[in-house]
Parts: C-alpha cells; sequence; structure tokens
C-alpha cells in the first residue's frame, strides 16, 4: 500500500491508495447508482462526497497534494499552491469533511453552520396510524447557556488555541527515511477539535466553559391517520445547539408493531377468518371488530359457495388515506373452511346428503383387465412411500439369494 498521509477519500470510494484509475472509476460509478438523489432519497450528502473524492483522486495534481499532505494539504495547495476552500464551500459547506465524524455543515440558505440532525424510531401500532394518535416524546438535547450566552465564559476569555492555530487539528512529521517523510493528522488534545481554549478561572460556572447545557425536551407527537411504516416527523431546529451553528431537525421514523388480526398492505387491511363446511355452503355471518372499536356484521348469502382459501373483499374499510381520510382502502378476507372430522354423520345420511348435492361424475366400467387399490391415509411425518418399496426389494432379494440373481452370492476372500 502506498504511503499517504490521510486515506478518508480513499475510503469513501472503498480502495487502497494503490487502486488503479479504472479501479476508481469502477468504485465510483458503483456508488454512484447506489447513492444518486434520485435513486436513493435518503442518501443525504453521500453522492456530494463520493463525488469530490473521485474529482481529487482522479486529478494527478490534487491526488499528489492529497497524498502527501492530507486535507491541509488540499485546503493550503500543499504549503504554496492555490487553496481548494471554493470547492470545499461549494460541496461540503466550508469543509472537506463536513458530513463525517459528526462534524456540522453549512446551512442550506448559505448562512451558519447547520448542526446535525437527531434522529428517533417512534413505534406505533396499527391502531394508531389507523385512528391518529397525539403523544408527547421526552428527550435530552443541548441548549446554549442562558448565564453566559453560548460563550463559555465572560467576554474576551475564549482565545485561539496556540497548539493547532485554531485549526482543531494537529499535523505531525515522522521521518521513515532519508529523503521520505509520513505526514499524520490528528484532534488537537490541547482544544479537543474546537480551536478555541478557555482559561479555567475564566469558564462560565454554569457550562463549565462548554458553552451550552444539557435540557430536557418535551415533543408533542401528532401521527395522523394513514400514516405508513417509515414515514418521517419533522421538528425543524429542535436537534441539539452549540455557538454559531443552526440547530439540526428532530426526526422521527415510524415503526409499524405487527397486529395479531390485521395485515396492512398499503390502504388496504387483510384477516383470516375460519369457516364450517355448512358455512362454506349455506351461507354465514359473522362479527369483526375493526381497528377502531366498531362492530361489523359481515355476511354473505346461501347459495354462494366458499372454496378453501378463497378471498373477498369489504370495500371501503381498510386504511384511511393520509391527510384524507375520508377515503379508504379495501378490507380482504381470506376463508380457511373447516371440514368435519371422520364419522360425524351416518352412512344412512350419507345418502341422503348426496340426493341433496350435485350428481358424483360417471362411475368407470369395472371389466376383467381392470386392477382395483384402495387409497389410503398419508402422514407427511412418514415421508414417501419410496422407503416401503426397497424394504420390498430388499425382502424379496434375500430370499432368491442377494441381489444379484437366485443362488448368486458375493465371494468372501
Amino acid at each position: 500500500m502506498a504511503n499517504v498521509a490521510d486515506t478518508k477519500l480513499y475510503d469513501l470510494l472503498g480502495v487502497s491508495p494503490s487502486a488503479s484509475e479504472n479501479e476508481l472509476k469502477k468504485a465510483y460509478r458503483k456508488l454512484a447508482k447506489e447513492y444518486h438523489p434520485d435513486k436513493n432519497p435518503n442518501a443525504g450528502d453521500k453522492f456530494k462526497e463520493i463525488s469530490f473524492a473521485y474529482e481529487v483522486l482522479t486529478n494527478p495534481e490534487k491526488k499528489d497534494l492529497y497524498d502527501r499532505y492530507g486535507e491541509q494539504g488540499l485546503r493550503e495547495g500543499g504549503g504554496g499552491g492555490a487553496g481548494m476552500e471554493d470547492i470545499f464551500s461549494h460541496i461540503f459547506g466550508g469543509g472537506l469533511f463536513g458530513f463525517m465524524g459528526g462534524q456540522s455543515s453549512k446551512s442550506r440558505n448559505g448562512g451558519r453552520r447547520r448542526g446535525e440532525d437527531m434522529i428517533h424510531p417512534l413505534k406505533v401500532s396499527l391502531e394508531d396510524l389507523y385512528n391518529g394518535k397525539t403523544t408527547k416524546l421526552q428527550l435530552s438535547k443541548n441548549v446554549l447557556c442562558s448565564a453566559c450566552n453560548g460563550q463559555g465564559g465572560k467576554t474576551g476569555a475564549v482565545q485561539k488555541c496556540s497548539t493547532c492555530r485554531g485549526r482543531g487539528m494537529r499535523i505531525m512529521i515522522r521521518q521513515l527515511a532519508p529523503g521520505m517523510v509520513q505526514q499524520m493528522q490528528s484532534v488537537c488534545t490541547d482544544c479537543n477539535g474546537e480551536g478555541e481554549v478557555i482559561h479555567e478561572k475564566d469558564r462560565c460556572k454554569e457550562c463549565d466553559g462548554r458553552k451550552v447545557c444539557k435540557e430536557v425536551k418535551v415533543l408533542e407527537v401528532h401521527v395522523d391517520k394513514g400514516m405508513k411504516h417509515g414515514q418521517k416527523i419533522t421538528f425543524s431546529g429542535e436537534a441539539d445547539q452549540s455557538p454559531n451553528t443552526e440547530p439540526g431537525d428532530i426526526i422521527l421514523v415510524l415503526q409499524e408493531k405487527d397486529h395479531e388480526e390485521f395485515r396492512r398492505d398499503g390502504n388496504d387491511l387483510h384477516i383470516g377468518h375460519k369457516i364450517g363446511l355448512v358455512e362454506a355452503l349455506c351461507g354465514f355471518q359473522f362479527m369483526l371488530t375493526h381497528l377502531d372499536g366498531r362492530h361489523l356484521v359481515i355476511k354473505y348469502p346461501p347459495g354462494k359457495v366458499v372454496e378453501p382459501g378463497s378471498i373477498r373483499v369489504v370495500r371501503g374499510e381498510g386504511m384511511p388515506q393520509y391527510r384524507n381520510p375520508f377515503e379508504k382502502g379495501d378490507l380482504f378476507i381470506k376463508f380457511d373452511v373447516q371440514f368435519p372430522e371422520n364419522g360425524w354423520i351416518s352412512t344412512e345420511k350419507l345418502s341422503e346428503l348426496e340426493d341433496l348435492l350435485p350428481s358424483r361424475t360417471e362411475v368407470p366400467v369395472i371389466s376383467a383387465d381392470t386392477e382395483e387399490v384402495d387409497l389410503q391415509d398419508f402422514d407427511m411425518s412418514q415421508g414417501s412411500s419410496g422407503g416401503h418399496r426397497r424394504e420390498a426389494y430388499n425382502d424379496s432379494s434375500d430370499e432368491e439369494g442377494g441381489p444379484h440373481g437366485p443362488g448368486v452370492q458375493c465371494a468372501h476372500q
């Protein structure tokens, strides 16, 4: 592997620093298909990151700067060349890794940097999505310290870190051999990557110089009728606060819990129901308790046969449409017909029942060259009858002297 100061751009594309141009192009095309905003709306800024990485690593001059000096080399042009800050600002909101490692990016309107969004799952039942629900969610987040107005101390107490010169990162150069050096970049330990320091005596007593304090936030969450699994509820600007940064959003992602009876498919609902043979042949009615507590009487007229596994539909009793709850999908019912067990009726009654049912098919004519066989019950756990055939073959082989024919035996030496 080639000696490089930083591998973040290579890691973005999933290649090694010694990758050829064809390997870079192949990796970029694969990732671009996966994270393109048109095909993956949830990819965020991943597409921008891999595009920038590909642009740098396929440009010989930029690649050389990055391999030798890392991100700082791109920013400062390797110690004397033209800087790359315009590209950083255009693609990553002011920093090459503005979307990595928990750092913030510039806001969409070009103003202050924008903080990260806070994403939380919210479990909801199918009844909640059918009827709608308002609930309260308690979250802990950072807010600007009110005692120092987010300054961390008294006015003028904040100073630029002398160790990293306000960059938040330290660059260390190690000589590997004569004429060969390695440059490494790490977070400045004196300022914890913030680029600023506050002397202990000047720190705010409320936040201890951190500029933010913890606060419990209670959100009132409205789950509207017809919302779906994976749908997001956004509270704009309610995420963690930090100085000179526009707060991100709190995003709640709905997670639908499985229901014991109903299954949702878009705006339709599906349910299974067991009926007996008499109901399947002679009609029926049964009571169904819906997701909103209503009791529906489901009727089916006599004379219309319900086949095992068949499906019937009740129009307009499915899920309400999102933001149009008066329009609903359909309710589909799949019927499981339970047949009576053996011996449920006498032989005499069977004749009477046969007179009421449709006539049989014609009985085949039995002639001298036909053979009658019996149809028996079959237990799936016992497997097929192939084993019985093999046993019969082995028995006959033993009687005839073995599998090679009558009187033929294998010789033993």
